[in-house]
């Protein structure tokens, strides 16, 4: 009886082994003003899902012009994260796509605030990206 639990537990073990390992991610950077609720949000959002961020409670305003995020895509947090730009309420799973293909792009943004992203939550309600 115990030497089958073992080889149950063994097996298992192996199976996990077989399971691919979540590639590391590089360290990311928020910048965000101190009161922003939102952004503090958006950050825990980000941490659940394994990102490791440092953040700049100095608004984003100036980190948004060097990187040359145009105002027509602004929101109200900016990050930098390996090699590229994110501005706005990014879902964690579509920075992690952006750093898995590693398209020739500046990054992703999700200009405005829409209720419904990570960070905005408000029960069902969701308003829609545009594509």
């Amino acid at each position: 009886m115990q030497r089958r639990a073992a080889m149950r537990l063994v097996a298992g073990v192996s199976l996990l082994a077989a399971l691919p390992a979540r590639a590391a991610l590089p360290p990311m950077r928020v910048y965000k003003s101190p009161s922003c609720g939102c952004c503090t949000e958006w950050v825990k959002h980000l941490r659940a899902d394994g990102f490791v961020v440092a953040v700049e409670e100095t608004g984003n305003n100036a980190a948004r012009a060097r990187l040359g995020i145009p105002p027509a895509l602004a929101s109200c947090h900016t990050a930098e994260i390996g090699g590229y730009a994110i501005e706005g309420h990014v879902p964690a799973a579509d920075i992690r796509r952006l750093l898995a293909a590693r398209p020739k792009a500046r990054g992703l943004a999700v200009p405005g605030m829409p209720i419904g992203s990570p960070g905005m939550e408000q029960g069902d309600e969701r308003d829609a990206y545009d594509a």
